[in-house]
Order: C-alpha cells, then structure tokens, then sequence
C-alpha cells in the first residue's frame, strides 16, 4: 500500500510517499480501507515534536509513529476475531490517534472502539473530518457545563473545533455568538450563529456583553479578559489557540477560578467512542453538518499540512485517498 512516511521529526518537508507492507489487524482490530483523512493540528505538533514535551510520549530522539493522520473514514476490509461491533462492508470513522495513528495511507488497522459507523447521510470526507474536532468541541462544551437558554460565545468559530462547537451548542440549546474574521462571518450566520461578531471590528470581551460559557478555539485575549466577558457563575473553557493562551489557562486558571464562582481552565480532549456516537446521532438528524475547508490527494499531504499550519482553513482540510 501506499502511505506518507516521516522517520524523523520536521517539517513537512520530511514527509515521503513511500510502498509499504499493507498491515494485518490483530484480535481487537479491523482493517480499514481508508476513503478519506482529516488534518489536525495534533498531525504538525507531533511532525515537528512541537512543544518539545511531545518528544516524551511520542518518541525522544526520533518518532515512535512513523505514518501520522488520526481522523480517518473508510470501510472495514477484515477483522480480529475478537471483534463485535462491526463487520466486514461496515463503513466507519473515528480518531484512531489511541491505536497508533497511521491515517495517512491507504490502509490502516484501528481497536474497534476508536470507532464508529458512519451516518448514511455523510460522505466519507464529511466523517473525516468530524471525530477529533467534533468530540473535542463537544467534550469542551460538557465541561464548560452547557444548559438550554444559556449565552455562550465561541472565540474562533470558523475552525476546525468552533464550526462544529457552534452547532454543537445550539443543538443543545443554547444561544450562540460566534467571533471570527470579517471573512467568515457569512459561514457562521450559515451555521446557525443567534449574533457573529468580527474580532478585527470588536473585541468581544470588553463590549459590556456577558456570557455563561466562553469556548475559546482559537486567538487569543489575556485570562482577565476573559473572566470580565464571563457572568458571575460563568464558565472559561481553553481547547486551543496561542501558546500563551495555552499557557495561561493551563497555569493560572485554577488559580483564578479559587476567587470567587467562576470556572477557568483548559480541555486536553481525549477520543470517546459514546462521544463520537452522540455526534454521530446529531449528524443522522441533520443538526450538525462537517464544513470542509479543503481536498488534498494522498501524495500532497505535505501541502495539506501546511494549509493546516498557516491556520486561515475555514473548516477542515481533508485528504482523499
């Protein structure tokens, strides 16, 4: 088969197309037969071991996962014997980063709880592009502890996680302003927003409006900005952006969220197959629909990366295999 192949960390530059044996799947996997892969910014990270930590789980000196891509849609080829949730022909997608990553080829193996059946009413580059952002937008918004009829701001809506937190949280209830580019403010009234404010017009957090849950997916504003953008009970919840706005929340929100109700911090999501099922179920219904920024062929998945990097993608960009 064919795969993208880094044996040293860097830039994308290090990335080979390369023939490689085709994998068999042990007990409790199944072979996959790869349609479509998304790219995360969790791919570049570990390409280039950035933040150094990476190294500590993913290989000091050299990369322990030599095919990166943990998004993945495809239909199960074979499977383990000790498999029972899925069959061969059965069309699936999940975030397979917990089995070892290798999405970027055009087989893989996965455990079969990484995973889910795809809706029938996506393609597979739409289910692609949903388990890492939708589950990790969706595990952000629990934890900011979402209720029907609240005010909850989405700080970069237009990205791979906010499109999807957006949807996310109207379909459970909420009121939704989404803070974006000038650009993307027509894709976020599309996607359900009740207010969409221009950060490069307004900045959010000093306008004199509060909110129950700000959902910061991108940018970046001090954490006191923050909390005087929040109600009194209100609830910051950090699953990207700057490096300094990483740092913060990381470091100081607990210490912040000690003075009085409210809550400030981060999410380092994990991959949940009854999460991706939920959203799976919102994506059956028609609630929540994949925005795909992008579509790159297999070989030029070094370019796609780089799209990635340059963080202007309204959406996800996905390769087709």
């Amino acid at each position: 088969m064919k795969a993208i192949v880094n044996t040293r960390y860097g830039s994308p530059d290090v990335l080979q197309l390369q023939e490689i044996e085709r994998p068999t799947p042990k007990n409790n996997e199944v072979l996959i037969k790869i349609h479509a892969v998304a790219v995360n910014a969790a791919d570049w990270h570990v390409l280039r071991a950035d933040p150094f930590l990476v190294r500590l789980q993913f290989g000091l000196f050299k990369p322990k996962h030599t095919i990166l891509g943990a998004d993945i849609s495809g239909r199960i080829e074979a499977v383990g014997r000790d498999v029972r949730r899925f069959k061969v022909g059965d069309d699936v997608f999940g975030d397979i980063s917990g089995s070892g990553w290798g999405g970027f080829a055009e087989y893989v193996c996965a455990r079969e709880e990484t995973l889910a059946l795809k809706p029938a009413n996506i393609s597979f580059e739409e289910a692609a592009a949903v388990p890492m952002a939708a589950v990790t937008a969706l595990q952000g918004l629990r934890k900011g502890g979402i209720e029907p009829g609240q005010k909850v701001a989405i700080n970069g809506a237009s990205g791979g996680v906010g499109t999807f937190a957006l949807q996310i949280a109207k379909a459970l209830g909420a009121e939704v302003t989404a803070v974006c580019s000038t650009r993307n403010i027509d894709l976020a009234r599309s996607l359900g927003a009740d207010h969409v404010i221009d950060y490069a017009q307004e900045d959010f957090t000093k306008n004199g409006m509060q909110y129950d849950l700000i959902l910061a997916t991108n940018g970046y504003h001090p954490l006191a900005d923050y909390q005087q953008a929040l109600s009194t009970t209100g609830r910051y919840v950090m699953t990207g952006g700057a490096n300094a706005q990483m740092t913060e929340a990381m470091l100081y929100g607990p210490l912040k969220s000690r003075n009085g109700k409210q809550q400030m911090g981060n999410l380092l999501a994990q991959p949940n197959q009854k999460d991706l099922e939920y959203v799976a179920e919102l994506l059956t219904a028609g609630k929540v629909k994949p925005v795909i920024a992008k579509r790159y062929p297999l070989a030029e998945t070094a370019d796609a990366i780089r799209d990635m990097e340059a963080g202007r993608a309204q959406g996800k960009i996905i390769i087709t295999v």
